[in-house]
């Protein structure tokens, strides 16, 4: 592996052009697209797309499974000087209806079942419905081929909306450089060649999920969509495609270790990676149990920055919670509350600058200028950075460690309390399998730390032992006023657990 990638941006659309004609680029159900026939594939969609909408920079929305439709969706409206939105199909129709008048879509693009689900109001008048076959079939019959665009890497070509924790959902604007580099640095920093085969469980309406796509298919790799109802889905695909690379976020991975996996799936895998959250030390540990010898990658990223930093996995034993260092193309610096480098070991902001940053919120001056702002004096990328919110902590050996969203701390007593710091005392106990820790308010205390956890299979007493650990191991300031038990978490669509959810749930 070469110290730096390519740092030259391409349109986002050549990135069908990477692979070997021969090669399997796409994994569906019912066949294997091999790289001549995604080119084959994308040329005609891209042709399509013109005639439906040839106005450039027209928005194009997707409501649909995991498929051709939505794997090819991104390359070939980058092609046709589109923008691609596409829609998480776990979302409801109103949440769907709001991305469809805030992105301005001229047309969304969707399975049967999800465009019925829309009602009377739903649908802005300028946007017209068509079902994913009929594009598809229509796509098919065009003798007509368009060729790769010459783009500028600068121009827009994807708004992702963010899940909506914070509120309404965010239409992050990202060109065809930032999706480009994006899939170069992960490719790169996480070795793939072209016989990789990379299982695409994530939403592709998340810039993780669909960076499975594009990085694997920059290193010329197969990619494998797959829409799992059960943990164990995930398993047999593994077997099925001699998977070498899964990606996921720690809910997923905590019901995928709670699995009894089989050879056939363990064996191919080169490389596991997570996101979305921190490992607790109890999934790294059972994740090296099941997987000994694939490379565990944590990782850390944003939506308005796609990815920031990504933990050496020969590191992640002695650092285990480590967010590690910057990946290609991305500057993390962490900043002070005087606006200044922060020392070692000093807690500041995340700030991320570079050419992962993307344009900003859609349609949205103010939001964008509390989040992109200009980088800091020491910047050696300078330009626009994102100010994450995050607050951070950078070792002396140049390793960054999470401390908590500074809107997400609890205020407690006069205390500012880490949630994390909560919750990985917690893990530490052995006895729950996931926790959430969230300030409520509190007459007395201002807020009061309140525990939500789901007990680790098999442990004894769990709901009695806890508090007492949690005693001997926490000053009494961070102790939780109140430990509520769960079965099960909630999620939001993309898959993560939904704080805002127990957050509204507690403070009824």
């Amino acid at each position: 592996m070469t110290a730096e990638p390519d740092p030259t941006p391409f349109p986002l659309d050549h990135l069908a052009e990477r692979g070997a004609d021969a090669d399997v680029a796409l994994i569906l159900k019912q066949e294997k697209l091999s790289f001549a026939d995604l080119r084959d594939r994308v040329r005609r969609l891209a042709a399509w797309l013109a005639h439906q909408a040839p106005e450039k920079g027209a928005r194009i929305a997707t409501w649909a499974t995991k498929g051709e439709l939505t794997c090819l969706m991104p390359l070939a409206a980058a092609r046709a000087g589109l923008v691609h939105v596409p829609i998480n199909p776990l979302l409801k129709h109103a949440q769907a209806a709001h991305i469809l008048s805030d992105s301005g879509a001229t047309i969304l693009i969707g399975t049967q079942a999800r465009l019925k689900s829309l009602e009377a109001g739903d649908v802005p008048q300028h946007c017209r419905l068509i079902e994913e076959n009929d594009a598809l079939d229509s796509a098919a019959e065009l003798s007509e081929h368009m060729p790769p665009s010459n783009a500028d890497p600068d121009d827009l070509t994807a708004i992702l909306y963010t899940s909506g924790s914070t509120g309404r959902p965010k239409g992050v604007m990202l060109s065809h450089a930032n999706l480009w580099l994006g899939a170069a640095s992960v490719a790169h920093y996480l070795g793939m060649a072209s016989d990789d085969v990379t299982l695409a469980v994530l939403p592709l309406s998340f810039d993780y999920g669909q960076n499975q796509l594009l990085s694997t298919w920059y290193a010329g790799g197969a990619v494998a969509p797959l829409d799992y109802l059960f943990p164990k889905d995930v398993m047999k695909a593994c077997a099925k495609h001699q998977v070498t690379t899964l990606a996921a976020v720690p809910p997923l991975w905590v019901q995928l270790t709670e699995l009894d996996w089989s050879e056939q799936a363990v064996a191919p895998m080169l490389r596991l990676t997570n996101s979305g959250g921190a490992l607790t030390t109890d999934i790294v540990r059972d994740l090296r149990g099941i997987f000994p010898e694939a490379r565990l990658f944590p990782m850390y990223g944003l939506t308005e920055a796609f990815r920031s930093t990504f933990l050496d996995p020969d590191l992640v034993d002695s650092h285990p919670t480590s967010m590690g260092t910057a990946i290609p193309f991305a500057e993390i610096l962490v900043i002070n509350d005087a606006g200044e480098l922060a020392a070692p070991r000093e807690e500041g902001e995340l700030v991320h600058c570079g050419p992962l940053v993307a344009q900003g919120y859609w349609q949205d001056v103010e939001r964008t200028a509390e989040r992109f702002k200009p980088s800091p004096k020491m910047s050696n990328y300078g330009g626009i950075a994102v100010w994450s919110g995050d607050r951070v902590k950078r070792d002396a050996q140049g390793l960054l460690y999470f401390v908590g969203r500074w809107d997400a701390m609890i205020k407690s007593q006069g205390n500012r309390i880490s949630p994390q710091e909560v919750e990985e005392a917690a893990f530490a106990t052995g006895l729950v399998a996931e926790a959430v820790a969230l300030g409520i308010a509190d007459e007395r205390l201002g807020q009061a730390v309140h525990l939500v956890v789901r007990a680790e299979p098999g442990a004894v007493d769990a709901d009695k032992q806890l508090p007492k650990l949690l005693a001997k191991e926490m000053p009494n300031f961070m102790q939780p006023q109140v430990i509520h038990w769960r079965t099960a978490m909630p999620l939001n669509p993309n898959g993560k657990i939904d704080r805002s959810a127990l957050q509204r749930e507690l403070s009824v």
